[in-house]
């Protein structure tokens, strides 16, 4: 018997990894510098919540994000693909998902090193977490 998601199409690429890192973006056009932190990071892309009301999907964004024991922050930008509002407060924050659209040059071994470890690490981390909840 087919399950229902097994006829849903799979779009992502790459595995997404839950690392909370700290991320800077500054939205095209605009000058304002918003803090946040990761949800989750991919190879091809970031999730995290804001409270901004000025984002919207198409955007484009400019991040940079902190890699933990790196001295400088890796430079990408991207492009806002969605964003979905967590409740109906007026002030509830959204999940934006980003797709990395470029990556600099001489961030790129940084960041696909960062992902590489945390991918490497994961069996690991699982075990930890089985472990924790007996």
């Amino acid at each position: 018997m087919t399950k229902p998601r097994d006829k849903i199409a799979e779009r992502r690429g790459f595995i997404r990894l839950r690392k909370p890192i700290n991320i800077t973006y500054t939205i095209a056009g605009q000058d304002k510098i918003h803090n946040v932190t990761a949800k989750d990071i991919s190879a091809d892309g970031i999730r995290f919540q804001t409270t901004d009301k000025n984002i919207s999907e198409g955007n484009t964004i400019e991040t940079k994000l902190d890699i933990p024991e790196v001295v400088n922050p890796v430079h990408a930008k991207g492009r806002i693909m969605w964003k979905k509002k967590l409740s109906l407060e007026d002030n509830a924050p959204f999940d934006i998902g980003v797709e990395f659209t470029e990556i600099e040059e001489d961030n790129k071994n940084t960041f696909l090193k960062f992902l590489c470890d945390l991918i490497y690490n994961l069996p690991e981390e699982m075990k930890n977490a089985k472990h924790k909840k007996n």
